[in-house]
Order: C-alpha cells, then structure tokens, then sequence
C-alpha cells in the first residue's frame, strides 16, 4: 500500500481497519524526564519491547551508550503498561542514524531482524500473542484478551492518555497477506523443531568440489555453494493437519502438571509409540500407570519428507534387495528452481542417514510454464494431467477439479479457470 488504507482483516470478523501507518510514541528514559520517539506500523508488538537501539555513531543518545563497553547498557526506558519491565538502549550498527528518530524499538519475538539483533545482545524474546491472536497475560492484563489490530488501537489510546502517543503518519509498506485465508501475517517466536545441517552441509559442498556429485549445468554450482556456505538450523516443524508427524512425545508425571513443551528435556523421540513409552518409562523413572505422553501435533516440513525419497521408497530402513540394488541411483533430473531446497536437502539427508550420495548426477532443467507464462504448479491449478490428454476431459470437468482441490487459493481458482476457458481448444 502507498499510505493509509482501509483493509478487511478476516481474522476480526472482516472489519475493516487502516494501513499504511507509521504511528509514534515515546518511552520515558529512567530517572529523567526526557524521552525517546519511536515509530513503528504494529504497535501492538510494543507490549513485547525488550529494548531500544540507537547507532553506536548517532552524536543524539552518545550520553545514553556505554561507550567503554557498549554491550553493557547504562540507559533503561519505562514501559507506560508493563512498569516491572526495564527496557535497554543499546548500540547497534543495524540502525539507520538517518531514518526517524535513529532510535528503533526491538522486539525479538516479533520480527526477524529484531530477533537477530536480540540474539546479538542476549535480550530476552518475548512473545504477546496467543495462538489465536489474541494478546497473551505476558502483554499486560489491560490488554490481556484482545485481537492484535485492536489491541493496537487500544494501545494507541492508552498512550494519549498519558501524553506519550505524537502522531502517526501515512507510509507506504508492504504488507504480508496468507494466501490461503487473505489474513494478514504477524511473525512470531514460537517453539518449533530444528536439524543442525551444518556438518552435512559442508559434504555437499566437497561432494561438487571434488567432482563426486556434478551439477549440469554448471552455472547452477555458484547457487548450491551460496546456500550451502551460508546454512544455518533448518526448521523442519509445521504447524499442519497433513504430513508425516514429528515422531516427538511429550512426557510427564500424572501427579505433575503438564509441561508446556519449549525444551526438548521434556521430550522423547522414538519410531514408534511402543518405543516412545519405554524410553520415557526409564528417562522418568516412573510405573506405566503414572505416565502421561502426548505426540507433538507437528508435522514435517514438506521438504524434509521429499528429502527421505531416494532412499524411503526403496524400504529403507531395512536392508531391501531394492535398497541394495538401486540405491544410490545415477541421475536426478528436476527444475533449477528446487536445487536447494530439494536437491541440497536429498544429498545431506543421505549423508545423515546413509552416509553416502543418493546420485552422482544432477540434471536441472528450466522453469516449466503455462500459455500466460506463470509458472505450473498444483497451487496455482495450471498443470495439465496427461490422462486427460489422452482420454479427454469437458472443460466443465476441468473447472470441477479446480474448484475440488484444496491447495488452490480462491483468488488463484478464478484465475486458473479464467485461463482453461482460454486455452481449451474450440
């Protein structure tokens, strides 16, 4: 959006609320009476402020910085609604001395630069919202309860009470909207699960360099070293109804309360529940009776599940003559698009696992594409079924099995329809 505008928010009912917003505020800095202004366009993540960070260089909060030791902060701010709460300024090269103020609120749980800045400085990350999207207790019990764009409105009051709301202004932005739903999308920390792809990351590198594995064509090698070289935890967890579930349990003690599952210490992991049961019965130290365990509803991600493929459908983990005679295979073949996150993923979850390449061969092709030049895909219901070119298929038919699926958005459904009616031969 290029400034204020008013947008429905199917989460709240489909009320609309406005957009492309930059609103300011001020903390008061502790002990003084002066402030410090802030913008930001979700101001509701401000009840997880857990510092403010200025430019190490800005001459304008060099009083406020430590400057023999910036990493310990000599300057703290007030929360107006969380009081017990000390909010940190501290110095960080990522601050813009020239944009607004030159001071930025961090809210590690809340974003994904505040979160780097947040490990950067060991700050508490504080999540204020539910699953649901609602504020959390965590966000103060003013505004316990409330959806997120209404507790932003409600803050926005709060705060001209006291004299610490200064304006707001139009600002053009981008804004996330899911696909799916039209919702608008709020990031937010939340527990999920990782794999550590650093070692095997580093064999798939070695494996192009010394010519184990050729990537044809070659061009395509500065793409797989750039992601490789650069690889950090992969997060395999999702927070779906459909895929392979996080073979994960979560276990206590009856007569204790149910932990809330942030640590894997309250976890077992096993192939099988029978298994699952057995090592939380010894990690516990408690009867059958007194055991209580519960799968993680997660599944995984996607990419993790193909990731199993070259060795999965041979019957892998078992010693199959399959196995045996067809694993490793010779030659992949697949789309340059996917070289990392399916290729990248296959060669070092059979390092992991197998301990040796799944191929030695990577053919890539070029972006497969429809008549309108978007690319075919089942989400966007453009892929043509070679049995219906074989047998046939009424143009009726065709928009029954697009309004059918699932993985297709409605607004991508219009759009796939549109183009089959186009493209149907007369």
């Amino acid at each position: 959006v290029n400034g204020r505008t008013k947008l429905a928010v199917p989460s709240h009912d489909n009320k609309k609320y406005d957009f492309g917003i930059m609103m300011y505020f001020k903390y008061k800095i502790k002990g003084s009476d002066q402030f410090i202004e802030i913008g930001t366009t979700r101001l509701e993540t401000m009840l997880g402020d857990t510092a403010v960070a200025v430019h190490p260089e800005d001459p304008r909060y060099a009083h406020l910085i430590n400057q023999e030791d910036p990493s310990k902060p000599i300057a703290f701010l007030e929360h107006p609604f969380i009081p017990e709460r000390e909010i940190p300024i501290i110095a960080d090269e990522y601050v813009k001395i020239e944009f607004g103020s030159g001071a930025v609120k961090i809210t590690p749980a809340h974003d994904p630069n505040d979160f780097e800045i947040g490990t950067r400085h060991g700050l508490p990350k504080i999540n204020v919202l539910r699953n649901d999207g609602t504020i959390n207790s965590v966000g103060g019990e003013r505004f316990k309860g409330m959806k997120r764009i209404d507790a932003r409105y409600a803050i926005k009051a709060a705060l001209e009470e006291i004299g610490q709301f200064v304006e707001e202004k139009d600002n053009a932005m981008a804004i996330g909207v899911c696909q799916r739903t039209g919702d608008m999308i709020e990031p937010r920390i939340k527990p999920q699960w990782y794999m550590d792809c650093k070692e095997s990351a580093a064999r798939a590198v070695e494996a192009v360099e010394n010519g184990s594995l050729e990537i044809v064509p070659a061009r395509h090698e500065a793409t797989w070293y750039s992601w490789l070289r650069n690889i950090r935890p992969w997060c395999i967890s999702r927070q779906l109804w459909w895929g392979h579930r996080i073979p994960a349990y979560l276990v206590w003690r009856a007569d204790e309360e149910k932990p809330e599952g942030n640590s894997t210490e309250q976890y077992v992991v096993a192939r099988t529940e029978e298994a699952a049961k057995e090592k939380a019965l010894a990690k516990l130290g408690c009867t059958e009776e007194e055991l209580m365990m519960e799968q993680d509803p997660d599944v995984t991600d996607t990419w993790f599940s193909s990731a199993l493929f070259p060795f999965s459908v041979l019957g892998w983990p078992e010693e199959t003559p399959d196995f045996e005679r067809f694993f490793p295979t010779n030659v992949l073949e697949t789309g340059h698009d996917i070289l990392f996150f399916w290729v990248a993923r296959m060669v070092m979850m059979s390092y992991e696992l197998v301990d040796k390449l799944p191929f030695n061969k990577v053919y890539l092709h070029a972006m497969v594409r429809d008549a309108h030049g978007k690319k075919m895909s089942k989400s966007l219901g453009n892929v043509i079924d070679p049995l219906d070119v074989i047998s046939g298929i009424s143009l009726e038919r065709l928009h029954e099995q697009v309004d059918a699926s699932t993985a297709i958005a409605p607004s991508e459904k219009v759009r796939a329809k549109k183009a089959q009616g186009q493209d149907y031969p007369a």
